[in-house]
């Protein structure tokens, strides 16, 4: 058994876990950083899914990290690419060296004793336990369950004859040239499967309950490759970067001032692009734009997919599997080989480590994020959760920037423990951090997440240029952030003073 102490300890090496843990090498020079992942590569989600087409949902100049801009000019990148500038990034500021690869947290306990975290862990190679110790944790794990993704209970599926598969378990060696292929969902993977596996399968069927607004975008940057033949690519793609954060700020804003017109215009968009108007009724909604994520493809593959005749879509109800595919609620029957359940995530909170303050189990759901970065009564500890209406890289770039601060200023202050309290009795909203979203594995997952608060600093933003002056440029006391000075009783303690940190 060992155990090590780190003054930072990062659990997760995906996209966050990469990009916080660079931020602080270089921004809180001398501490000392370890990252702890569960997987043998870095990468996280990129690393874990790879089924056909997988790609990302958000441009990439926006996508990528603030400090090392994306250069490829392909506006949605495929799985494998993300994961290599994840891995490069890690590697080229000396990061990778921190990893501990294999290490699965199971629980962390705070310590006010001793001031600092206790982290349970077990090495998946030897299945020997580890323990780690940390002044300061930042859990850097997504909000998805890796080991298991969402499949509802579908009545009969035991009687398929064929083969069942959920994309986040994709088989390296599944075969489905010229079969019959029916993917339940309408959502992002959904839309990426089909048009991936049209060309082979015989057939390829989407089978939706309800459909979702998906939106063509550009597959290739061509403004960006011509302003890369007049200017230094730096100047060009910090131009990119800063064009699509804006174009998409813009249409979620337009989303929710104007959401009929909203609509209207993302309809026309997909009529313009379907050969048979009748498919129309696949693609319009029940809800407005932005009450759920839009579904972005890269110059409309799943429309020509559909409109070569090598994909369709299916609206309906499963009513069972049967030996041979799916009765509908219809009463009619799609016949398959095999059969993709993209029906969406399992979320969990920080990776399923239990959390635990002074030996008693601590239930986040009861709590509120303070800023979208720490937890309401949790010490010491950063929760990197990125945007869900945005390139998620955008917040965890600023969120991970805000904690380094703070880092920084305990040091300057002379403190060890920084607390968020409610002092002001901030009435937590029936409202989940991702409330905003009515997707279904946001309400499942609803009793799980933590609270929003009614207002500030309590009330999540989702909004990237407010957020970057909240984390980057107010003062970082204030009277809901407690501080306590090293090897002090928990009685004595500092908060809101008018101190500035840089």
């Amino acid at each position: 058994m060992t155990n090590e102490h780190f003054d930072v300890l990062i659990i997760g090496a995906g996209l966050s876990g990469i990009g916080t843990a660079v931020h602080i090498s270089q921004e809180c020079p001398g501490k000392r950083l370890a990252i702890l992942e569960r997987r043998q590569r870095v990468g996280g989600t990129w690393d874990l899914f790879s089924y056909p087409g997988i790609r990302s949902d958000s441009d990439m100049f926006s996508f990528g990290y603030d400090f090392r801009p994306w250069n490829d000019l392909n506006t949605l990148a495929d799985g494998q690419s993300i994961r290599s500038y994840i891995s490069e990034t890690a590697s080229e500021y000396g990061v990778d060296k921190l990893i501990r690869f294999g290490i699965e947290t199971e629980q962390a306990q705070w310590c006010s004793e001793q001031q600092h975290w206790i982290v349970s862990a077990r090495d998946l190679d030897t299945g020997l336990a580890r323990h780690f110790s940390c002044d300061f944790l930042i859990s850097c794990t997504g909000y998805y369950d890796h080991k298991t993704g969402y499949l509802p209970d579908f009545p009969g599926v035991e009687q398929f004859q064929g083969q069942c598969i959920h994309p986040q378990h994709w088989p390296a060696d599944l075969d489905y040239r010229n079969k019959r292929v029916v993917v339940i969902g309408s959502g992002a993977t959904a839309v990426t499967v089909v048009p991936a596996m049209a060309d082979q399968a015989a057939h390829v069927t989407m089978l939706q309950r309800s459909p979702s607004y998906v939106m063509t975008v550009p597959a290739r940057d061509k403004l960006t490759e011509v302003l890369r033949k007049i200017m230094p690519e730096r100047w060009a793609n910090d131009l990119a970067r800063k064009r699509n954060i804006l174009i998409q700020r813009w249409l979620f804003k337009a989303a929710k001032r104007w959401p009929e017109r909203m609509r209207s215009y993302l309809l026309r968009q997909v009529a313009k692009q379907l050969d048979d108007q009748a498919n129309m009724k696949h693609f319009t909604p029940s809800y407005m734009p932005w009450d759920q994520r839009l579904c972005a493809v890269p110059d409309g593959d799943l429309f020509k997919a559909i409109n070569s005749g090598k994909a369709s879509v299916v609206t309906d109800r499963i009513d069972r599997f049967t030996e041979h595919g799916i009765r509908l609620a219809s009463g009619k029957e799609l016949e398959a080989d095999i059969v993709i359940t993209a029906t969406g995530l399992k979320l969990q909170l920080l990776g399923g480590t239990q959390l635990l303050i002074d030996g008693k189990p601590f239930d986040l759901q009861q709590q509120m994020t303070y800023k979208g970065v720490l937890l309401q009564n949790v010490p010491n500890m950063a929760w990197i959760f990125g945007y869900t209406n945005a390139p998620w890289t955008l917040k965890a770039d600023i969120a991970a920037r805000y904690v380094c601060r703070l880092i920084n200023h305990l040091q300057a202050t002379g403190m060890q423990v920084v607390t968020p309290r409610d002092h002001q009795g901030c009435a937590i909203a029936d409202m989940s951090v991702m409330g905003a979203l009515e997707s279904g594995y946001v309400q499942r997952a609803n009793a799980i997440l933590p609270r929003q608060g009614r207002s500030l600093p309590w009330r999540l933003l989702n909004a990237y240029e407010q957020d970057r002056v909240m984390l980057l440029d107010e003062v970082l006391e204030d009277d809901n952030l407690e501080f306590l000075p090293r090897n002090s009783e928990s009685g004595n303690k500092t908060a809101g003073s008018n101190s500035r940190a840089a």
